[in-house]
Parts: structure tokens; C-alpha cells; sequence
């Protein structure tokens, strides 16, 4: 990310505005998570702050569930192509080497996006950062095989994932 990372003393003296405005993009276009969390406001520790985000994530509606997972772009997708991801997608989806796929395997990534979306109605997640290309595309397999409810528990868990390299880049202790 191009910003320095803030103190957590500054963000907890921050208003709810500033709060939302630190800790709101570490949950992909869902900025509500970082509006519920702010009350809870001051935090001891970054993993302190993780885990009442978390927290907040998982106390959502389903529907609100849902439309954060689907806040996330098809990895290597359409908005990959066209350079229209977030500051911190770009930058996962590049750690991962998805951006330097070749056009075989670009088309491979198409094709289980398209298949993963079309058996469970919202995109794949899963936290590029811990993951090659090679290890992206191979658990596509057993992940298609899961049920519904798994799927969205397991893309909560890897948002989770996500939402904590984002909250270490942007917050020191």
C-alpha cells in the first residue's frame, strides 16, 4: 500500500469518520464493517482490532454476508484486465502471480471463475497472499465439491485472511 502505516494509539484517537476511512478498505467495498466496529473503540492491539472487526463480520445478516463475498473481484477477472481492482487486490492478486499468468493459464482461471460462480453464485476468495497461481488453481477442485454453506464459510474465513495483512500494512502497534 502507498500510505505509511498509522499508529494504533493515532487511529483510536481518530473520529468515526477517520476510523472508517483507515479501517473501512480492509474489508473489500465494505466499509459498514468498519462503522459497526468504531464503538467498540479504544483497541489494546492490532489483534485486538482484528478480532472485534471479525466479530462484526460474523454478526452480519446473511444477506450482508453475501454481499461482502460478492464485493470481491474474480481473481485475474475482467477488472484485473483492465487495471480496475483496489490499490490491495492488485497488489494480492499480483504477490500470487496472477498477474504475470500466461494467456493458457489466464483462460484456465476464466473457466473456473465462470464454473465456481456458476455453481454458488458469488466469486471464489481465497487469500492470494498465502497462495501461488499454481496452488489457486489446483483448489478450485475441492472447493467446487463443497456445499453452499461451506463455501460461504470458508470464503468468510479467507476474507478474514485478507482483512488481517491488510490491517498489519496499514496499522503499527
Amino acid at each position: 500500500m502507498s500510505r505509511e502505516p498509522i499508529k494504533l494509539a493515532e487511529l483510536n484517537q481518530l473520529d468515526h469518520a477517520g476510523f472508517v476511512a483507515i479501517c473501512g478498505p480492509l474489508f473489500e467495498h465494505s466499509p459498514w464493517i468498519a462503522d459497526r466496529t468504531f464503538v467498540q473503540a479504544p483497541f489494546v492491539s492490532r489483534d485486538h482490532l482484528l478480532s472485534a472487526l471479525l466479530d462484526t463480520m460474523h454478526a452480519a445478516t446473511p444477506q450482508e454476508k453475501l454481499d461482502l463475498i460478492q464485493a470481491h473481484p474474480d481473481l485475474g477477472g475482467k477488472l484485473a484486465r483492465e487495471r480496475k481492482l483496489t490499490e490491495s487486490s492488485t497488489a494480492e492478486q499480483a504477490a500470487a502471480g496472477i498477474d504475470r499468468a500466461t494467456p493458457e493459464m489466464f483462460d484456465m482461471l476464466e473457466n473456473l471463475n465462470q464454473a465456481y460462480r456458476e455453481r454458488f453464485g458469488f466469486p471464489f476468495i481465497i487469500c492470494a497472499r498465502e497462495n501461488s497461481l499454481g496452488d489457486i488453481l489446483l483448489s478450485f477442485g475441492p472447493r467446487l465439491s463443497n456445499s453452499e454453506a461451506m463455501e460461504i464459510r470458508t470464503a468468510l474465513f479467507q476474507i478474514g485472511k485478507i482483512a488481517k495483512y491488510r490491517l498489519f500494512d496499514a496499522i503499527d502497534e
